[in-house]
């Protein structure tokens, strides 16, 4: 070793130390325990990076419902259990409300929108989402009248496969988008519309691609961005494209916009955008509107359209459940159109919707939160600017709520008498401030969408595949894609 390489050697050495007592000087005394981190890279060789949930339900065995982990030199304090998210997200929901910067998403994003934005930005978008959802038919009549007519058209592309196999993934992802477009721009596509499918690609690439182990690397090492470009520039290529439609898509509603009759959401904006007050200048701006109506399009679509791909899944698995539920709907309904009216009326057929949410895990880790003040919680002290995620798997899988929360079964949420019973752990859309803004929405479009489905079609495996549920690799918890056969029942 020559002596310029033995300086260099001693000089990282010596910056590994400095760097690591700094780090542990700074953490404050009763900070919730974990395991020990190396130096500069914390605990993230022990991470499972394709899948980091269940390293951290491993650890929850060990040092209890509230530990801490280090990736980079950030500590992240993780929460288990639905006993403890409860206390942190309603209890404390104030100090924990805040999300953190993910260095990625704030390059193109510059933090606007609802998603990911903080402070009095995120109240008026989350104010103004709410309020305008409501106005354009979430939970209402209007909107069940669309959900009703695209499950029709859902129902005929399956059809016009007469049985043979066929993978679902795009088609339900753009029947769910039509839902997302209505809302947003009045409109719907074909399901081979290349529009719809390359809005569909883009989002379902870029939320594969931000759940890649190299890009989850990137976001917590944002130097290494220049030394592994690729994967970071593809996910702003399609952040640009995606925009570039959106920005296209406002001029031409300004063009056509009537004040006096806004006709969907990016209307409303555009009014609100138009009113020359404070708070229309300080947040009705173009950002606010391409990330807001980006987060809609993105939690809109992913979320529902991998349920529904669990549900046929399952239902393939379990043949015996397929057929009560279809007993269930015939009795109820018959031929008639299913409406959000009859879900009380059948109860199992709800009750294996919910299971089939519970079991699909969709969001496990949920998206993590921040402290935005200093916190004693549960004995332990966090401090502001902490990183906190709510494991939600680890409530809709708590054992103390769940009799099998490894299983699929329905019966998790039907009483003795065969009654549908809420459980208070099902928690698949977070809970608190935070809590998915289109609940309403999504369990509608579950519901109609399901029901038609096994009213029209009894759902098989192509001959001789094996049933797989062990879901694929991301942060979203997605079955691995599969063809199955739409056998029609009429």
């Amino acid at each position: 070793m020559d002596s310029i390489t033995m300086a260099l050697s001693v000089l990282v050495i010596l910056f590994v130390i400095v760097v690591s007592r700094k780090w542990n000087q700074g953490i404050p005394k009763n900070f919730p325990p974990g395991p020990i981190p190396l130096p500069i890279i914390g605990n993230i060789l022990s991470i499972d990076m394709s899948k980091p949930y269940k390293t951290f339900v491993q650890l929850s065995k060990k040092y209890g419902t509230v530990f801490s982990i280090q990736i980079g030199l950030s500590k992240i304090v993780v929460l288990c259990g639905y006993d403890t998210i409860k206390d942190a997200m309603i209890n404390h929901g104030d100090k924990f409300a805040d999300r953190p910067k993910f260095k990625l998403f704030s390059i193109p994003t510059k933090d606007h929108g609802v998603m990911l934005a903080n402070g009095e930005n995120w109240k008026v978008m989350r104010r103004f989402t709410l309020s305008t959802l409501r106005d354009f038919g979430m939970g209402k009549k209007t909107i069940e009248e669309k959900i009703i007519d695209e499950a029709e058209c859902l129902v005929q592309k399956f059809r016009s496969y007469k049985g043979k196999p066929f993978n679902n993934l795009k088609i339900f992802n753009s029947a769910v988008a039509n839902i997302i477009v209505a809302i947003l721009l009045s409109q719907r596509f074909d399901y081979e519309d290349p529009t719809i499918l390359k809005l569909v690609d883009l989002i379902s690439e870029n939320i594969r691609l931000f759940a890649s182990p190299l890009v989850r690397l990137v976001n917590n090492f944002p130097l290494l961005r220049h030394l592994l470009p690729k994967a970071p520039r593809t996910f702003f290529a399609n952040f640009r494209e995606f925009n570039g439609f959106l920005e296209t898509t406002f001029t031409k509603h300004r063009k056509e916009l009537d004040v006096n009759d806004p006709r969907n959401l990016i209307d409303a904006f555009l009014v609100k955008q138009q009113e020359g007050n404070l708070e229309s200048a300080q947040f009705y701006n173009n950002e606010n509107l391409i990330c807001l109506v980006a987060d809609l399009f993105i939690a809109g679509m992913e979320a529902t359209s991998t349920t529904l791909r669990w549900g046929l899944l399952l239902m393939m698995k379990y043949l015996e459940i397929q057929q009560k539920v279809q007993n269930e709907i015939e009795k109820v309904m018959g031929s008639d159109h299913p409406r959000v009216e009859h879900r009380k009326k059948l109860p199992y057929t709800d009750a294996v919707i919910h299971e089939i949410q519970r079991f699909g895990d969709i969001l496990p880790a949920n998206i993590p939160r921040v402290a935005s003040q200093d916190v004693t919680f549960r004995g332990y002290f966090i401090p502001k600017g902490t990183v906190v995620l709510p494991l939600l798997n680890t409530v809709l899988k708590d054992k103390l709520y769940f009799k099998k929360p490894d299983e699929f079964y329905p019966e998790h949420f039907l009483d003795s008498s065969g009654n549908f019973q809420k459980n208070e752990a099902f928690l698949p859309f977070s809970l608190g401030k935070r809590s998915c803004a289109g609940e309403t929405l999504a369990k509608m479009e579950l519901f109609l969408f399901f029901t038609s489905l096994l009213q029209n079609f009894t759902f098989q495996a192509p001959p001789g595949v094996k049933l797989d549920l062990t879901p694929g690799p991301g942060f979203i918890n997605a079955p691995i894609p599969y063809e199955f056969c739409a056998i029609p029942r009429r």
